[in-house]
């Protein structure tokens, strides 16, 4: 694939997608109407990819006390990634919703609590995890979600979608044991590729990331080691060239690292893999064995997309703003050449959302029809309706790529255009 490069920052701007503000904030982007389609359009697919591949989805909240964060090591390697603690200080009124609950004990009795933002989900998944009993027979159990966390980054790294401060990241942790880890995270990897061809997005190198030599290593050499085996086993068996880097490891174990390059070739991690064996190990999770005993499950933790920030600011870039159809704010505009025939558009459009597809109406009064036609040359599908085309039923399909189709049947063109977004392809025919 040969990719347009463009800047997202400018073009996200130009197309309308997401904007900043200084009463916002730095690193804090909002996302406008267009944007946020394509974003949510993201999100499905990424949900329903999961769910055929046997992931249960889960939601947990963007705060949680810093003896979470001190437990699962976040507080001792992380805390400058964070933002500070929110103390919150109880006082002895009634109407406090946790102390009518019984939910901690800290409100009404003047001890207070403190809250942090957190930097990372794994922990909540932990905790989820170890909510209840497992057996070997659940494994693997694979959790997933879409959740919101928090990186305090300095002011002069923040830019665009690439790095901000509020970060929706793709994230899942599977729970297995160890002899299921090689092939869990091959199947990951092979989610990731798959992801990539329906984004029509490309891998510039995978990177196997390592301490650094002589490092602080949780919760031991042996376990790295082993760790680091069985990540480089899936790679292998999987086929994918990689590279060693030094240092480049999180605090708690090896990962893969799949690293993209925005439009000025500087290098990013997008999708990652990680072998987790030390946060297994301080919130004592467990399953039952089948000799009936307690085991510690691997924790492996895996992005497929991702920041949700960063996959859309790589998709403005290689597409240039003509997103593949299925993502597309705009999947078909309807363009009819005369007032006369702005019936029959609306009624086509009315035809096409009924279908599940995202159709607007170009009316003659935005202007002359090369007019429409170049504003939206970046809609995957543009219908021209004339009068014999109206009367007909038939319609004249122009695709983004300049191609012209002969006059279709209206239902032939839906179960067309369809068809192809629900495979999440990249052809546009």
């Amino acid at each position: 694939m040969t990719a347009a490069r463009h800047d997202h920052r400018s073009l996200g701007r130009e197309l309308q997608l997401f904007g900043t503000d200084p009463l916002i904030g730095a690193g804090l982007p909002y996302w406008l109407p267009d944007g946020a389609t394509v974003r949510h359009a993201l999100e499905e697919y990424i949900r329903g990819v999961e769910r055929r591949a046997g992931y249960r989805h889960v939601c947990s909240p963007a705060l949680g006390k810093r003896e979470l964060y001190e437990l699962s090591g976040h507080w001792d390697h992380y805390a400058d990634d964070m933002f500070p603690p929110l103390e919150r200080r109880a006082g002895n009124g009634a109407g406090d919703a946790d102390a009518a609950d019984g939910a901690d004990g800290a409100a009404g009795n003047g001890t207070g609590e403190v809250l942090v933002l957190r930097p990372s989900l794994c922990p909540h998944h932990a905790v989820i995890y170890r909510s209840r009993a497992h057996s070997y027979r659940e494994l693997p159990l694979r959790m997933a979600e879409l959740g919101t966390m928090y990186r305090a980054e300095r002011s002069g790294v923040l830019g665009g979608l690439t790095r901000v401060r509020a970060i929706q990241l793709n994230d899942a942790h599977i729970f297995c044991t160890l002899d299921q880890v090689a092939a869990e995270t091959r199947a990951a990897l092979e989610l990731i590729r798959d992801a990539y061809r329906a984004l029509g997005i490309e891998a510039a190198r995978y990177r196997l990331s390592l301490p650094a030599p002589g490092g602080d290593r949780l919760p031991g050499p042996d376990a790295w080691r082993q760790a680091t085996a069985l990540l480089t086993e899936a790679l292998e068996d999987a086929g994918l060239p990689y590279e060693a880097a030094e240092g480049e490891a999180a605090f708690y174990g090896p990962k893969i690292d799949v690293q993209i390059a925005d439009a000025a070739g500087r290098e990013a991690t997008l999708s990652t893999v990680q072998v987790d064996l030390h946060q297994p190990e301080r919130f004592d999770l467990r399953y039952t064995g089948a000799d009936g005993g307690a085991h510690r499950p691997v924790m492996v933790h895996r992005a497929v997309l991702g920041s949700v920030e960063r996959a859309v600011a790589q998709l403005i870039e290689v597409h240039g703003g003509a997103f593949p159809a299925w993502l597309a704010p705009v999947q078909l505009a309807v363009l009819p050449v005369s007032e006369a025939e702005r019936p029959a558009g609306e009624a086509f459009v009315r035809r096409c959302v009924a279908a599940g597809l995202r159709a607007d109406l170009a009316p003659p009064e935005h202007g002359s029809l090369g007019a429409r036609v170049r504003e939206a040359r970046r809609v995957p599908y543009q219908v021209v309706l004339g009068s014999r085309e109206a009367a007909a039923g038939r319609i004249a399909v122009r695709l983004r790529d300049g191609r012209r189709l002969d006059p279709l049947p209206e239902s032939d063109v839906v179960a067309r255009i369809g068809a192809l977004v629900e495979r999440h392809s990249t052809a546009l025919w």
